[in-house]
This record gives C-alpha cells, structure tokens and sequence, in this order.
C-alpha cells in the first residue's frame, strides 16, 4: 500500500506509516489497525500515550477513543487498580519454571461468574483461544468438521473454509480473502451456517451427521438474537453430539461479568473470552463444562507464556474491578443516553441517520440505499469527527471511564459533522468533501 502523496492531517503519523511498510508487513500486525479502516491520512495512525477514555497521538492531537483499543479496553485506559496490581506482580517476578497460584487463583474466579466455566485454560490472545476450543472439541469428539458463524481469528481450522472455490468467509470475514498459506488438505473441514436460521443448520447437521465436532459463533455483536435462537442452536448441536461453543472475545464482560451467556440465558458447553478480560493486557481464557475440558489434560496444548503472572493478575483484578464497580450497568445506562442525544442530534440536522443496536455496543445507521455513496458518507463521518476529536467507526465500543465530558464532546461533534453531511447530500458534493481516500470495511461480519 502506497502512502497518499496529497497533504495529510497527521503528517507525523503518516511518516511512520511510510518506515512500518518497509520494515512490517502489511505495515500493522492488526488488520484493524490499519489507517485505511478509518480516515486514512486524517485519523490518528500512531499514539504516544492514553489515559481513561482518551488517547494522544505522535502528531500533538487529543481523542476520545471510541474503538477502546479494539473493544480490549474496558475499565478506561492506564487504569490504576489494574496496573497497579501489575506493577506489584512486576515486583514478583514475571514467570517461572514452575507453576503460580494465580492460575488457580483466576480459574474459581471465572467460574464463580460464568456459568459454563468449570475449568479453565489460559491463552493470549482470541484467535488462539478460538484455535484451542476447536482443538479441544476435535479431540473429545473423534471428529473434524466445525460448523461456524461470525468472525474466529487467522488460524488454519477458520480460514480452511475460503479453500472452497464460493468463498465461504465472504459473509463472516473479507471479501474475496484468499487463504495464502493454509493447507489445501483442510477444504470442507469448516463451514458456515448463517446467522438466525436454525432450519438452514438443521441440514447442515443432517448433511454432516456423525462428522461435526463443533459448532461454535458469536452470540451476539450489536444486537440481541431473536428469541429461542441462540438456545436451539445448542439444542442442534447436543442433539447432534458435536460441542457447542460461544466466541465472546467481542461480547466478553461488556455484557455482564457472566458474559452474554448469562445475559442470554443460553449456556454453552465451552466460551472463548479475551479483549475486555484484561483491560489492556494480553490474556485469553478457554472455559468449560468438566465434561468437555477435562480430557483436554491428555491433549498436547502447551504454551510457555500462557501462564505469565501479569495477564493472569491482570485478568483477575479486571474481573473483579468490573463485578465492584458494576461496570456493565454503567456501560447500559451510558450507551442508551449517548443513542438518544446522537439520535436527537441527526434529527436537529435534518439527517436521516439513527443510532441503534444493543446499549452497550451501539452504531450509527445512513439511511442511504446506494452502497458507494452510503461508504462515502460513512467516510466523511469519521473523517469530521477525527477534525474533532473522537476517534472512531461509524460504531462505539464503551469503556467505563467514558463520562459526561466525553457524551457531551461527541454529541456537539456529531452534531456538527450531521449538518456538514446534511448539506453534502444535499449539494450532491459528499465525494468532493473527502479529504482521505473512502474507507475500507475489512470486517464486514455475519453476526450484526
């Protein structure tokens, strides 16, 4: 990817983007962060420092960062309860060559709130736990073939399925994604099923009766599943014997301590939690049913780092920071305000635009039929409101120190940005008003 020669925003950012792409590739080691996702030559690309809801980038600016560090920030950036619970572990040392209560420590914690955590494994990240639920539920079941719905990280089980020739991730992941490097011996040991249709399943089980291992997917993104789904994908899948898994590495503790599982009323035989679990620090955790995770001790899933001390003490504190705070009451009450004053806001501007979704993870809905002009407005969208400092999709990831300075900046700003869009349309010079190239959706999910 080329850096733009036309005059940038954030020229500093831009320079560094420049040295990433000789030196990284791809030039992020997170498709996410990316400077083509947002307003590319506008947005922020490199940051110097955060505290709380905001963060300060290399070219002197200040944001509200409304992405909360890719949905990993939960309580607010630097939060002095957790890193100082950290730095105290620091003093301990990090890790050993041989085991820390902590790991203990953290599993009752988790299974004290989730309702289907009766043992634990500990990973890193998502994607890696994703990788291990799957191993898992291969390896109780005898059997290969995963059933998916929604977005499960990079690892060879997921992409195996755009080595059919129709591109099964079209609808769950990139468009068009070419699986380089994934062994074409993998084709057809992983296919989707869409989301809210539980006949379509039905099949898909019955197709496959005897080879599905797992049927594992998002429970949610924004907005909650039409009644008793959730609950007869797990019956299909138990009745199927194949293992049924939710990913909450998205949903996670945003959603209530017991995850959206206990939100939902609908438990799984095993979730994938990481992001919000650490507030920050790389941790990722693989629960279950004793049933499920249990022969996982005769299964080869190791990893040095898995067990540091400072994602395990971060993880732990977070937790329960979240559970005496109560911060998802507060990130439900926040969310349904800041939809009512930005949906207040489009109204003033004359704007057909409506902020919807579930509270807690709301977004922004152009009420635009063609699909260029929606992506260019869309654009223009984040590149005013970058002008003003919120960083951000057209979409909110909520974090806990987000406050009234933050709802009433965002408001005024949306405000602002309605009414130059407003006229954009209206002047039918929303293209010429770009100031970046139009952005780029990499993610464009199933699971809304």
């Amino acid at each position: 990817m080329n850096v733009p020669a036309r005059p940038s925003r954030v020229p500093r950012s831009m320079e560094l983007y420049r040295r990433a792409l000789e030196r990284i590739p791809g030039g992020t080691q997170l498709v996410s962060r990316r400077p083509n996702r947002v307003a590319y030559g506008v947005s922020p690309v490199y940051a110097t420092r955060a505290s709380g809801a905001r963060f300060w980038d290399v070219d002197g600016f200040e944001y509200i960062d409304w992405i909360s560090g890719i949905g990993a920030i939960l309580l607010g950036y630097a939060d002095p309860v957790v890193d100082e619970a950290v730095r105290g572990q620091i003093a301990l040392g990090t890790m050993y060559s041989v085991n820390h209560e902590l790991e203990i420590e953290l599993a009752d914690e988790l299974a004290k709130f989730i309702p289907c955590a009766e043992m634990t494994r500990y990973a890193k990240c998502g994607g890696e736990a994703c990788a291990i639920a799957v191993r898992i539920a291969r390896g109780v079941t005898g059997r290969d073939l995963v059933l998916f719905c929604g977005y499960h990280g990079w690892h060879d089980w997921y992409l195996a399925a755009n080595l059919a020739e129709e591109a099964s991730l079209n609808g769950h992941l990139f468009p068009g994604i070419e699986p380089i490097g994934v062994p074409q011996a993998l084709a057809g040991t992983a296919l989707p099923f869409a989301f809210g249709d539980l006949p379509a399943l039905g099949e898909l089980l019955d197709r496959h009766r005897g080879k599905v291992a797992a049927v594992i997917m998002e429970p949610l993104r924004s907005e909650i599943p039409p009644a008793g789904y959730l609950q007869g994908v797990a019956n299909l899948a138990r009745e199927h014997g194949a293992v049924f898994i939710f990913d909450e590495v998205s949903a996670g503790l945003r959603y209530g301590t017991g995850g959206a599982q206990k939100h939902l009323g609908v438990t799984p035989d095993m979730a994938v939690f990481a992001k919000s679990l650490s507030n920050g620090y790389p941790m990722a955790a693989v629960v279950g049913k004793r049933e499920v995770m249990e022969p996982a001790g005769r299964m080869f899933i190791s990893s040095t780092y898995w067990s540091d001390t400072l994602g395990l003490q971060a993880a732990l504190t977070t937790l329960r920071e979240v559970h005496r705070r109560n911060v998802p009451e507060q990130l439900w009450r926040f969310g349904a305000e800041l939809k009512c004053r930005l949906n207040a806001a489009g109204e003033q501007a004359g704007l057909a635009v409506k902020c919807a979704g579930v509270d807690v993870h709301p977004s922004l809905q152009f009420a635009i039929e063609d699909p260029v002009l929606k992506s260019q407005v869309t654009t223009l969208y984040i590149q005013e409101m970058a002008k003003r400092g919120c960083h951000g999709y057209a979409s909110f990831y909520l974090n806990a120190a987000q406050g009234p300075a933050e709802l009433e900046q965002t408001v005024k700003a949306a405000g602002e940005t309605f009414a130059i869009i407003r006229d954009a349309l209206d002047s039918n010079s929303v293209e010429r008003r770009l100031e970046c190239d139009v952005q780029q959706d990499a993610f464009r999910r199933l699971v809304k």
